[in-house]
């Protein structure tokens, strides 16, 4: 299955990118979830095609790429279609992220994943790393980021898994409502205690 894998994730403001930023300061490989999520839907790959004949050749632009928004707003909101789109990702991603993993030689590697818990993607990592951050200090982060108005934070805070759903969902937690250096810190002692575990391994 390759090496000791640990997935990273996080509520929205939570800090997610800064923790990722610092493995990979210590030379941890990591895959960033986005980034595969536009790989297996890049032309030419078989999830574009499924896609557009799922869907409807609307959903490509001109020159054969997905028309990302078009799609967004065919399935947000509307499960049933959101479904029919992880059916034809999903097995995509999985296969992405298993390649990946089986190519890595570092003691341990990351894949960082904001819905990994809500898109059931745990089963693709060894381990869940969640950066907590309570819910008012996300909201202070999102309307000072974003200009988002209160309502707005909220209701994207809501639209993702609860807080105590990621919390027990996760094997390791980093407390991400303090300075940075606080955080560099839990990076550090985390970071000791993967390598220990892949040479135990």
């Amino acid at each position: 299955m390759g090496v000791l894998t640990i997935g990273l994730t996080g509520g929205i403001a939570s800090g997610k990118s800064h923790v990722a930023k610092a493995f990979i300061a210590l030379g941890v490989p990591l895959l960033e979830a986005d980034d595969v999520a536009r790989e297996v839907v890049a032309p030419p790959s078989p999830a574009l095609a499924e896609i557009a004949e799922t869907f409807g050749a609307a959903m490509l632009h001109d020159d054969g790429t997905l028309d990302r928004r078009r799609l967004r707003e065919v399935v947000f909101g509307d499960p049933a279609q959101l479904k029919k789109l992880e059916a034809i990702t999903h097995p995509a991603i999985r296969r992405r992220v298993a390649d990946w993993r089986a190519a890595q030689s570092a003691p341990y590697c990351i894949y960082s994943a904001a819905i990994l818990i809500e898109a059931g993607m745990t089963a693709l990592v060894d381990r869940v790393l969640l950066v907590d951050a309570p819910e008012d200090v996300q909201l202070r982060r999102l309307t000072a980021r974003d200009a988002s108005s209160e309502t707005l934070a909220r209701q994207m805070i809501a639209a993702q898994a609860s807080r105590e759903h990621r919390l027990n969902a996760a094997h390791d937690v980093i407390d991400n409502r303090d300075e940075a250096a606080a955080v560099e810190a839990q990076v550090a002692r985390l970071h000791r205690l993967y390598l220990g575990r892949a040479e135990s391994a």
